[in-house]
């Protein structure tokens, strides 16, 4: 491919067939970003307002968008991948998109308030608990059935194909799950309380079999390769928690107290928060445990009281809800290529996960709700709220194709399962709880995102 002629005052320009061209790739490497940004937004945004009528959340837009542009659908087009996501520019992308998505879980870290879970009582614990065994339990016999039906799953070692399995299967995503309630009135109720007290102890065990995931997986820190790695790693992160919460958190509370009412004092403050966000993102990836780990336990120990938390908050929110976020759930479709689920057995593969995932987590939800003294119809309702996927999935599965655990194959069928149980979920809670309540949450509850009003996730 020929050079751009150095005489253009930016050395870039577009070829006549399609291919951008420069003496650098980083000389066109921002317009061509602006250009996907624009593509991925339009497209998604599209997506959304035509599943507004379904009451769908965005991410469902976000995905399919995705999936539209990579090689499933347009992507298939030469000229159009060639032109606007070609091979040599996903870097960029996933680099703005990674960023978002460690902001965004700094953000739930930070909104989490664990007072919900005090009020929901121990039904809630007990509810998040059921969700997660009996998924867990069925990953040795799902990862096996995966490596006879797609033979590429069996280069990942079984221990850690099952725990990556596992953990996908038995995360609820909190951000899908407010959404839902909110679009159905719901959020105010007390099953909306459960279900989100519920979730919000979820998404705490979810992260914690993340970092399981990756210290089985064998990655990073100085015990990378080493047999003692996931010790290590465990250990570190463990200890990473532990100074986040015990030492941190008080640190962060007399910084929230002298920042007081002076508006200059706040701005800095907040701006030191999001700053002290990435550089805990940047400390767990050192230790081998994935960054977006580091800016959710990091959100956890920033301190509600003189209002830090909040300021913080709405300095991130508008960007990573409206602008970054949507990029991850759009690149994960992009990485998504359902021609390499090919097959009856892959196929059949794909309807066993989403029955697991959506049986198991249905199941133990519904038996424990009832057994707690929860109506049937509202804990068959509670058990459909607890399976929808989202944000967490996602996570896990691109954690999980990074580190080479999951192939394409296997990345698709997850993905198509995560997508399946969350398009389910408004249509099927709509039909088991007609008599919903009209109003929604009077005021917050601790654990609705302030930047999820929009739904990001």
């Amino acid at each position: 491919m020929a050079p751009a002629s150095s005489s253009s005052p930016a050395a870039v320009k577009m070829a006549s067939d399609g291919v951008w061209q420069g003496e650098n790739p980083l000389d066109f490497a921002l317009p061509l970003l602006a250009v996907q940004i624009a593509v991925v937004l339009a497209v998604t945004h599209g997506l959304a307002l035509a599943l507004r009528p379904l009451r769908q959340p965005k991410v469902v837009a976000e995905i399919l968008g995705g999936i539209l542009l990579g090689p499933s659908a347009l992507g298939r087009w030469g000229a159009f991948r060639r032109t606007i996501f070609p091979e040599w520019s996903a870097a960029a992308l996933d680099t703005v998109s990674g960023l978002g998505l460690l902001l965004f879980l700094f953000l739930v870290g930070l909104e989490l308030d664990f007072r919900a879970v005090r009020r929901a009582g121990p039904r809630s614990v007990a509810v998040a608990v059921a969700g997660i065994v009996p998924p867990f339990l069925s990953a040795p016999g799902l990862a096996a059935l995966l490596r006879l039906a797609v033979p590429a799953s069996a280069h990942a070692a079984f221990l850690t194909l099952c725990v990556f399995v596992g953990a996908a299967l038995s995360v609820t995503a909190l951000p899908v799950l407010a959404c839902i309630l909110k679009e159905l009135g719901l959020l105010g109720a007390p099953l909306g309380e459960t279900a989100m007290a519920a979730a919000a102890v979820n998404d705490v065990f979810a992260w914690a079999l993340l970092a399981l995931a990756v210290a089985v997986s064998g990655g990073g820190g100085g015990a990378r390769g080493s047999p003692l790695a996931p010790v290590y790693i465990l250990a570190s992160g463990s200890a990473f928690v532990a100074f986040m919460l015990c030492a941190l958190r008080p640190l962060m509370a007399r910084l929230a107290r002298r920042a007081g009412p002076d508006r200059g004092a706040a701005l800095a403050s907040s701006g030191a928060v999001v700053a002290c966000a990435l550089l805990a993102g940047a400390a767990t990836d050192a230790i081998g445990v994935h960054p977006v780990f580091g800016a959710f336990v990091f959100g956890l120990s920033v301190p509600r009281e003189g209002g830090l938390a909040e300021r913080a908050g709405e300095k991130v929110a508008p960007l990573v809800s409206g602008l970054m976020l949507p990029l991850y759930f759009a690149t994960s479709g992009l990485h998504t290529d359902i021609d390499t689920v090919r097959g009856a057995a892959a196929w059949g593969m794909v309807a066993l996960v989403v029955a697991v995932a959506f049986l198991g987590k249905f199941g133990g939800t519904f038996a424990v709700a009832a057994w707690t003294g929860m109506a049937r119809r509202e804990a068959a309702t509670l058990g459909v709220a607890m399976s929808a996927k989202g944000l967490v999935e996602l996570i896990v599965l691109n954690i999980g194709k990074e580190r080479k655990v999951l192939d394409d194959a296997t990345f698709a069928i997850f993905v198509i399962m995560a997508l399946t149980t969350t398009v389910l979920a408004t249509p099927f809670m709509t039909a088991l709880y007609r008599s919903t309540p009209t109003a929604t949450t009077p005021e917050s509850d601790g654990t609705e995102l302030k930047g999820g009003d929009a739904c990001p996730a």
